[in-house]
Order: C-alpha cells, then sequence, then structure tokens
C-alpha cells in the first residue's frame, strides 16, 4: 500500500543537491537533479552508515562524506569502492509545489 509522505517545499533544495529526511525510526536522502527531477533513497551510506546527506552530488551521482564511495541514486546502484551494496530507491514527485516519497 502506497505511503506518500511530504518531505518539503521544492525550492528547499537546490538544483543537483540532497537533503536529510527522517520519518519514524528511518532516515532518507532526497535529491533534486539538475532538470529539477526529485529522487530518494536510503539514507544511510552501505558502508558504514554515514548520513549520504553531508555528500556531494555530481549529477546522478552522491559521493558519502566519509570513505568517497559513490552512488547512483536514481538507481541505488554502488558505483565506486568501498562500497558494494546498493542502496534501496523510493519513489519521488513533486505535487502542487511540494516533495513527496513513497515509503
Amino acid at each position: 500500500m502506497a505511503e506518500w509522505t511530504e518531505v518539503c517545499d521544492l525550492e528547499e533544495i537546490d538544483e543537483e543537491d540532497v537533503i536529510r529526511f527522517d520519518h519514524g525510526d528511518r532516515t532518507f536522502a532526497v535529491y533534486r537533479d539538475l532538470s529539477g527531477g526529485v529522487w530518494a533513497t536510503d539514507g544511510l551510506c552501505t558502508h558504514e552508515n554515514v548520513h549520504l546527506a553531508g555528500g556531494l552530488v555530481m549529477d546522478e551521482t552522491i559521493e558519502c562524506p566519509k570513505h568517497n564511495g559513490r552512488f547512483n541514486y536514481q538507481t541505488g546502484a554502488a558505483l565506486r569502492a568501498p562500497v558494494c551494496v546498493n542502496l534501496a530507491t523510493y519513489p519521488a514527485r513533486v505535487r502542487d509545489g511540494k516533495i513527496e516519497i513513497n515509503i
């Protein structure tokens, strides 16, 4: 069953950036790409549970701030060591100027 949850206003995330979103006992990373599209993944790196929202966003990639492992935030694919486990991804959308994710 779909549970769309409001994260923030679209304008609260710059293009090619990421924010942290906590919901219940879970942490998510929510991204905005250069075309204004929005994406969501688990918020913690699969290598050492570091918050990805402190990382660097480049194109479709998030770089973990601790060991510089990289993921494709659109697919969750682990792209560069030391990460080797993919991130879970979640549907995201913009509705009435608000970003929502389906968790």
